[in-house]
């Protein structure tokens, strides 16, 4: 070598920093955690009621229903497992690499993904190994201007998700305001 050249062990390549202990203990337990309470709450209340099956838990506020889904949130690609179910995957892994390869440090991000990954678990488990259908056994009335309506029935699973996304959106907002700020000082 005439002292131009660079090796590889020279060059500055790109360092992957996977997450630490404690981010990788929050997003592993909380998904696995997740899911556990989503199978085993659809097993249970199935179980307990059966298929059709209803318990008031508050009344004209919640109680439990249980229905089956074929479809995704408010039933939408009714019958087309096999594409919810490649989206689920896809959906999961995209969610794992991030937390993984995406270089997030901040704790309550780890805390959404890792809730998210639990939701989009159970709905897959139940899409793939339920004939397509996803067990939903919570309903909820809201009142909307006099009436009583019921929310579409959902299980832990779509509620980890709904709360991961609300997390993550919190976790975004708080990111840039502490960039801003940061930016701000430094002027």
């Amino acid at each position: 070598m005439n002292g131009t050249e660079t090796t590889m062990t020279d060059a500055k390549l790109p360092r992957l920093v996977l997450p630490d202990k404690k981010g990788q203990y929050i997003f592993w337990s909380l998904f696995a955690g997740g899911l556990a309470l989503d199978l085993w709450s659809k097993s249970a209340i199935f179980k307990w009621l059966g298929p059709g099956g209803r318990f008031s838990i508050i009344d004209g506020l919640l109680r439990f229903d249980c229905r089956v889904n074929p479809g995704a949130a408010f039933n939408i690609f009714a019958g087309k497992a096999y594409f919810l179910v490649g989206i689920s995957v896809v959906a999961l892994i995209l969610v794992v690499g991030i937390f993984l390869f995406g270089g997030v440090r901040q704790r309550l991000a780890h805390v959404a993904l890792g809730l998210f990954a639990g939701g989009i678990s159970g709905n897959l488990y139940d899409r793939a190994f339920n004939g397509g259908e996803v067990r939903d056994f919570l309903e909820a009335y809201i009142r909307i201007g006099g009436k009583v309506r019921a929310w579409p029935a959902f299980n832990v699973a779509d509620s980890l998700l709904v709360v991961g996304v609300g997390l993550l959106i919190i976790s975004t907002l708080t990111v840039e305001k502490s960039a801003q700020k940061h930016a701000q000082q430094q002027k």
